[in-house]
């Protein structure tokens, strides 16, 4: 590279469209982690009082047709039908991010997919260290730490560090939408126990009358609705984990608008009003009442947290979470920065990236999920699972307010700069539209 050709800068502006759709979206996640928050929180509360036992009675409440092996627990439900409403949301924002954000742009896009990669290797290779030798089924849940719940990360944000750049916000938003994807792709291929092809290739009919529907702009809920819950049936009876069907659903949705719509619909594709319609349902409803019963764990008091620490899973997945995900998403962007030649944007340090890292550590919603796939037959390692997982997002949470909270005050500055607009033309001076 000549020294007359100017450097690469990582978390520099984008534009301005892009910055504002992404702020609409955090400030809705925002809303959404509080809910999740709470919801988890009167779970686990619960689980651990005297009534516990009407707790789990809830929880294991068997309710749906049994002709069409559907007479599941309200716990699974939760788990298998309302989480994919929350794929379903993920598909859609994936797509966006792909054909009209930043993901489009190969250039913008390395950086948080490689990331992701690493804040997906560094949490599993850590894993697999704790629990190599184990031989009991404990590498059966290897990919538990990988995760980031954007929600709550998001939640935690608002309380420690509101005001954190916009381009550590856009890193961290769009590292999390290619972790759901990663996170959907080992769902389906490393724990699907079984497949029924025939159950498979069925569920490809209602999906492709639903793909037709919608881009023919068909937004009919007595059309679509029954066809996603057909697609959502039939892949549960093949043996994939269900909410692969929301992202399937989800990835149909077309995000450019019709050609030859008017500018009342010009502006705003299908995917972005799907969004807008269903987003609060997931993130009002869906999320938090699966967290209400997969945060739920009877910890035991003292001496049960100290047993479940005595195993080498939920040691494993405390460590991923917490110094897997750091080093693993800090690493990766510095190795990028070296081998592309990029600089920080001239306001941040390296210390602002490892605190973004750290909010990536907060595991929680799909991290819970696959925790109870990869131990359904082992209901004790499945709970010492689930503490890990609250054990891990906990301490995630706090090392991410010692390290941002340090910052906020530079964080506030770069704030006043992202907001200067001297011209008065509505657009802050330092974003130029494309």
């Amino acid at each position: 590279m000549s020294s007359s050709e100017p450097r690469l800068q990582l978390f520099g502006p984008g534009t301005w469209p892009e910055t504002r759709r992404i702020a609409a979206v955090l400030r809705k996640e925002t809303v959404g982690g509080v809910l999740l928050i709470s919801a988890a929180a009167l779970g686990l509360l619960w689980a651990n009082t005297p009534w516990s036992s009407a707790y789990e009675a809830v929880r294991d409440y068997r309710i749906g047709p049994a002709s069409l092996h559907l007479d599941l627990s309200l716990g699974t439900w939760a788990a298998d039908g309302l989480l994919a409403i929350f794929f379903f949301v993920v598909g859609l924002e994936l797509k966006r991010e792909f054909v009209a954000g930043d993901l489009r742009d190969p250039r913008r896009a390395a950086l948080p997919v490689v990331a992701a990669v690493g804040g997906m290797l560094g949490p599993a290779a850590i894993f697999i260290g704790f629990n190599l030798d184990s031989g009991d089924g404990a590498l059966n849940g290897w990919a538990i730490p990988t995760a980031t719940d954007i929600a709550f990360a998001l939640a935690v944000l608002a309380v420690v560090s509101s005001h954190l750049p916009t381009a550590l916000r856009t890193f961290l938003l769009t590292l999390a939408v290619v972790d759901d994807l990663l996170a959907v792709t080992v769902i389906a291929i490393f724990y699907t126990e079984r497949l029924d092809l025939g159950y498979l290739a069925l569920a490809g009919v209602p999906l492709v009358v639903f793909a037709v529907a919608v881009r023919k702009r068909i937004s009919s809920p007595w059309l679509l609705v029954p066809l996603a819950v057909l697609t959502w049936g039939l892949i549960h009876q093949s043996g994939v984990h269900s909410t692969v069907a929301g992202v399937l659903l989800g990835f149909t949705v077309p995000v450019a608008a019709a050609k030859g719509a008017g500018p009342a619909i010009a502006d705003h594709g299908s995917a972005e009003r799907f969004e807008h319609r269903i987003r609060p349902l997931s993130a009002g409803f869906a999320v938090p009442v699966f967290a209400f019963f997969a945060a739920g764990v009877t910890i035991g008091g003292v001496s049960g947290l100290v047993d479940s620490l005595g195993d080498r899973v939920t040691v494993g997945i405390v460590v991923g979470l917490v110094c897997g995900k750091a080093l693993g998403i800090t690493g990766t962007t510095f190795l990028t920065a070296k081998l592309t030649r990029a600089q920080l944007d001239a306001d941040l340090n390296w210390v602002d990236v490892a605190g973004v890292a750290l909010l990536g550590g907060i595991g929680f919603t799909v991290s819970l999920l696959i925790g109870e796939l990869a131990f359904s037959a082992d209901p004790v390692r499945g709970d010492h699972a689930r503490i890990g997982v609250l054990l891990g997002t906990f301490t995630a949470v706090l090392l991410a307010t010692v390290v941002l909270r340090f910052r906020n005050r530079a964080y506030r500055v770069i704030a006043e700069h992202e907001a200067r607009d001297e011209d008065g033309d509505g657009i802050p001076d330092r974003y130029r539209e494309p």
